[in-house]
Formats: structure tokens, sequence, C-alpha cells
């Protein structure tokens, strides 16, 4: 294997397995998920979880990835990356929260800090022994005495440092296993999900890893690690204990949420048919119904959503976002605004909010726009739409600095460094020299990309 793949391999942490969708909120092309409810319900999840492993106070959050694949994994201290396939095939919240303890394992271990040291060992002890081989191939040269492979002298000791590596990854995957078991029991909560997860995954690919060489894997085999997982998740006095009925229900919104968003409208009919009347079943459908098919009947279906659940910020949420890419802006604000009023956090349905407000062409409603998403980057300051929205709003006011320094920001998001220092350099002829406008926009103007990054 090269030592690319090799370093590529062993930089995650992560799960491995199956498949599944993605959602809503996405913007096209990019690979990150969106949604105020879902973002909710993980954080939900994962609160206790970090409290547990005494990461509370360090603003970690899951981050949702358009893929299909079973698949978890972290890359820093900050974030807790977790396919929307996961959160799919996932049957109830004890599955899903049992992966997240997992990977929180791993942060709370500090194995992401550890692994970039043994890497960086690895790679100087790969250096020595590249030097060492080539003296031999060279000394070998030289002898007509002396037989065997030149090649073996260097490739025999890279092989080993590899072997080590992932045998130290793999152990690093056994102590995130322990460490996730000892947060749930510290919640309170059951060990199964997390069992069941495992074991299922290990069912998944057993054929496949029938005749891998154990040694050469960055993970514990499946089947070993479902037997040393089974032998401590089931000594937790939690084993049997049952999501509640209420979390349940939100896991299963969440999914169904998922499903209408991803999917094609024939295989959401499939999925959630009409004679399912469960509450899940008509969220896909209502969903389905306004991406694919009819906005009247659409919204007919989100009305009876509401009524079933009057003080769900979600149903609200989406009845505005179906009637404001219908073209019905002005409908869209009542909806909307209902959603913001009752969500625990609202920034994301501000930004929606927004949108509409400014779609109304009005000028006292680009006014309240603009006051709503500067709340709303106080808490999302990473959203490029968000940007972009603001630009619209300060536009439509005739603030053609402030326009101009908004669509910096949304281009510097974006990655597009190029446009972010030309709009930022317009912008700085319009504020006075010295303001915190002028002084946001020369930062842009001056932004550098990171050392080996292509800048546009």
């Amino acid at each position: 294997m090269p030592a690319r793949r090799t370093i590529a391999l062993l930089t995650s942490a992560a799960l491995v397995a199956a498949a599944a969708p993605a959602h809503a909120q996405a913007p096209p092309g990019l690979p990150f998920i969106r949604d105020a409810e879902i973002e909710q319900v993980l954080r939900g999840y994962t609160q206790p979880i970090l409290r547990a492993a005494g990461l509370a106070q360090q603003n970690i959050q899951v981050v949702i990835i358009n893929d299909r694949a079973f698949n978890a994994f972290v890359m820093d201290g900050r974030r807790i990356f977790v396919n929307a396939g996961a959160l799919v095939e996932s049957q109830t919240p004890n599955e899903i929260i049992g992966v997240l303890a997992h990977e929180t394992g791993h942060i709370a271990g500090g194995h992401l800090s550890r692994l970039r040291e043994q890497l960086a060992a690895a790679q100087t002890q790969s250096i020595i022994a590249m030097l060492l081989g080539a003296g031999a191939m060279v000394a070998t040269a030289r002898s007509s005495n002396v037989g065997g492979n030149p090649a073996a002298a260097i490739m025999g000791p890279q092989e080993a440092i590899r072997r080590s590596l992932l045998a130290y990854q793999r152990s690093q995957e056994e102590q995130a296993d322990r460490a996730g078991v000892k947060f749930l029991n510290a919640t309170q909560q059951s060990t199964k999900g997390m069992y069941d997860t495992f074991k299922r995954l290990s069912d998944q690919i057993m054929f496949n890893t029938r005749y891998m060489d154990p040694y050469v894997q960055s993970h514990p085999m499946p089947a070993e690690r479902v037997a040393a997982l089974e032998i401590f998740a089931k000594e937790s006095p939690y084993w049997n204990k049952k999501d509640s009925p209420e979390m349940q229900l939100r896991h299963d919104l969440m999914r169904a949420k998922l499903y209408g968003f991803l999917e094609r409208g024939d295989t959401v009919a499939r999925r959630f048919p009409l004679g399912d009347n469960g509450l899940p079943a008509r969220y896909a459908r209502a969903i389905a119904a306004y991406r694919h098919s009819d906005l009247r009947v659409a919204i007919g279906q989100i009305d009876a959503l509401i009524q079933a659940q009057p003080n769900n910020p979600y149903f609200h949420e989406l009845k505005g976002q179906a009637l404001l890419e219908g073209g019905r802006a002005a409908e869209a604000v009542a909806p909307l605004r209902h959603a913001v009023q009752l969500a625990p956090n609202p920034a994301l349905i501000q930004i929606l909010l927004a949108q509409a407000l400014i779609a109304t062409n009005q000028t006292q409603a680009a006014e309240e726009a603009v006051t709503m998403l500067r709340s709303a980057l106080q808490r999302e300051p990473e959203v490029p739409d968000a940007y972009v929205q603001l630009a619209m709003a300060y536009g439509r006011k005739g603030d053609l600095a402030q326009a101009d320094l908004a669509s910096a920001q949304a281009a510097f998001l974006r990655g597009d460094l190029k446009t972010a220092r030309q709009l930022g350099a317009r912008a700085k002829t319009r504020f006075p020299i010295g303001s915190p406008a002028w002084v946001k926009a020369d930062d842009l103007v001056n932004v550098k990309p990171l050392a080996g990054a292509k800048s546009n």
C-alpha cells in the first residue's frame, strides 16, 4: 500500500459499512447538510454524552455529511462528522447515540493528536529505513558475493512501520468502544444500540473480510470487535433500557424528513404507502408532495401535520419553505415567523424567514431582514447563504457599501478568495477609512490562502 494511502487511512477514526441518503437545506453540490430540526435532535443526543466525557464546554458540534453510506468519524477535537446514511439507517435513537458515544471516545482520548504524533514518528522512521535500505542496496550492488533482493531492504522496514501504525489505530478503536460504553453507562442509557449497530455492520461486511489479513486493517476485525464489545456492553445495568416514546418519535420524524428530501417521489411512496397514517409517514409524503408533485396538495398535508402538532416548529418551517420555493413569498412569512418563535435554536429558520421577507420586495421587510440576519449570524457565522441574503437586503435598501461587504464575506466562506478580495476592495472605497466596516473589508482584501491551498 503506498505511503500516501496509508496516511490517508490513518487520519480518520471511522465506522464503515452500508448505504443510505442526505437532505433538504444542503446547498447543491456541497457535502454538508444544514437543518434546524435534525441538528436539534442530534444536539439532544450528544449533550449528555459530552457532559459525561467532560467535554461540555468544548462547543463540539455534529456535522451532517450528504452521503448515503453508514459512517461517522472525527478529524479534529471540535466536530463529529456523521453521514446522513447513518441517521436514516439507525432504527432507534440509542443506535445513533452509541455511534456518537464511540466517536466522543476518540475526542476524549486525544486519539487524533496522538495519532499525528505516531505519524510524525513513523515518517521519521520511514526516512531512516529508506536511507538504511538504500545503503544496503549499494552494498549489495558492490558485492558479487551477496545475494537476496535489494528492494526488500527498503520495503521490509516500511512494511513493519505501516503494520505498527495500523495496530496502534486498532487499539484506539478498542479504547473508543470502551469509552463509549462508559459514557452510556454514566448517562444511564443502554449499550445495546451501540452493540447492535456494530453487530449489523459486522454481518454486512463479514464476507468481504473473510480473506483479509487482520494485521493490515485500520480497525479491529468485525467478529473480534463485536465479541469484545459484547462482553463489556452486556455488563451494563441499562442494557435493556428503552428509548422513550417521545424520543423515538422525534428520531422517526428526522429519518422520515431525510427520506422525503433525499429520495424520488415514487421511492418515498413505496417506503411510506398511503395506508401508513403514522406521523413520520405523513411527514415524508408531505415533503415529497411539495418537492415532486402539487404544492396545493402538499400544503393541505402540511396543515394536517400542524393540526396534529400545533407547537412543532418544524412543521411550520416546512410550510413556509414550501410556499417560498413555490413562489409565494408573502404567504411564507407567517408560518416561518411562527417557526422562529417556537424553535429552541432558530438561527437557520431566521435565515429562511429573511429570504422570504426579501423576496416580498418591500423596503420595510428588507429592514427587518437585515436585523434578523445579523442576529442569525451571531450564532451561525459560517453560513455563506446568510451573507448572500444580507447582501440582497442591503441592496434593497440601497446600501451598496454593506451589500458589497456582505457579498465579499459570502465569497470568502465559499472559498472564492479572488472574488472576496475584489468585492472587499470595492467595499473599502465606500466606507470611511478606519471605520469597523472598512477594517473588515481590508481584512478580506488582504486575506491569504492557506499554505498549500489553491486559490481561485
